[in-house]
């Protein structure tokens, strides 16, 4: 699902990762790169798919955690 938000909305996708300062700084890139799409009729829109790929490296680094975490868990034998 964070996936897709990340597609879609790049900055709310990272919110929900609880990084707020990337939360900003990809928001930041990606209201450049809207205005960037409008401005040139498209030409320089390719600067959202900057926030874009941010965006998915952020939920797969959140995800990744998360996942060792429960290794580091059950290899230690907690609960």
């Amino acid at each position: 699902m964070l996936y897709i938000l990340a597609i879609l909305f790049p900055p709310i996708a990272i919110l929900f990762t609880g990084k707020i300062f990337q939360a900003i700084f990809n928001a930041i890139i990606a209201i450049i790169g809207v205005v960037l799409f409008i401005v040139s009729f498209g030409a320089l829109g390719v600067i959202y798919l900057v926030a874009i790929i941010h965006a998915i490296i952020a939920v797969h680094d959140y995800r990744q955690t998360k996942r060792d975490e429960r290794l580091i868990k059950a290899a230690r034998g907690d609960k």
